[in-house]
């Protein structure tokens, strides 16, 4: 290879190094700042401090299994990042030139909803990255799964899930259906375009891929996602 194809690809590689840890450090100051302003633990306490926080146990087990399945199904077998996740996003990030894909996991996730804005920054998803980590040293995987789904943004207005359970269908999320579970599950990904009061072809298309997802890692048998998508058929045009 001649040498200044050599040349050209060390300057690259050093630029690379470069502007990594230039956005590790202002990702790093972004984090520390939000400690700052609110510890973690006085933030967890004020989540589980709110009026309709829910438990995990009050939440019906296929809900939990869908929110594991289409958002994070490797959540219990790894740490706060998930690097096969990020090795796709990467690539997908990459090939496209922008901040397609993020590869967060539900660690991740709740880091950004607690702490920072949705603004997609490289800053901003280090300072994700840091308090991911701060979030598994401190607390469990339950733990941190239950905050997840109690400040998570399901649309139409509803954070948390027990909002969302009384604004979509009317009820305490202990007893919502696996028709009901499965669909708020899905929701979450992107609640103003999958919201059921909005467009509702567009929620039964994401619950179809929620359930495909735990058919996939199986949690149920594709005889089970089929019988859940057939009340489709009865509550067409009838709401939920």
């Amino acid at each position: 290879m001649k040498k200044w194809i050599l040349r050209i690809l060390a300057a690259i590689m050093v630029v690379c190094i470069l502007t990594g840890i230039f956005y590790t450090g202002k990702g790093y100051l972004m984090y520390r700042a939000a400690l700052n302003d609110c510890s973690l633990t006085d933030m967890v306490q004020s989540i589980r401090d709110r009026e309709n926080y829910t438990p995990l146990e009050e939440l019906p087990k296929i809900f939990i299994d869908a929110v594991v399945a289409v958002e994070d199904h490797r959540f219990y077998d790894h740490g706060p990042i998930d690097i096969i996740s990020i090795g796709r996003a990467v690539w997908v990030n990459l090939t496209s030139f922008k901040l397609a894909e993020g590869g967060s996991t539900i660690t991740q996730q709740l880091a950004k909803n607690i702490y920072f804005t949705q603004e997609k920054k490289f800053e901003r998803k280090i300072a994700e990255i840091f308090m991911a980590f701060a979030l598994e040293k401190q607390y469990e995987k339950d733990d941190i799964l239950e905050l997840y789904v109690n400040t998570i943004y399901y649309g139409s207005g509803y954070y948390g899930v027990y909002d969302a359970s009384q604004g979509y269908f009317g009820k305490a999320p202990s007893e919502m259906t696996d028709f009901e579970s499965t669909l708020l599950a899905g929701l979450p990904n992107a609640p103003s375009v999958y919201s059921p009061d909005v467009n509702p072809e567009l929620s039964e298309q994401r619950q179809k891929q929620v359930l495909s997802s735990m058919v996939e890692y199986g949690y149920i048998t594709e005889e089970e996602a089929q019988a859940v998508m057939a009340v489709w058929e009865i509550t067409e045009g009838d709401g939920f």
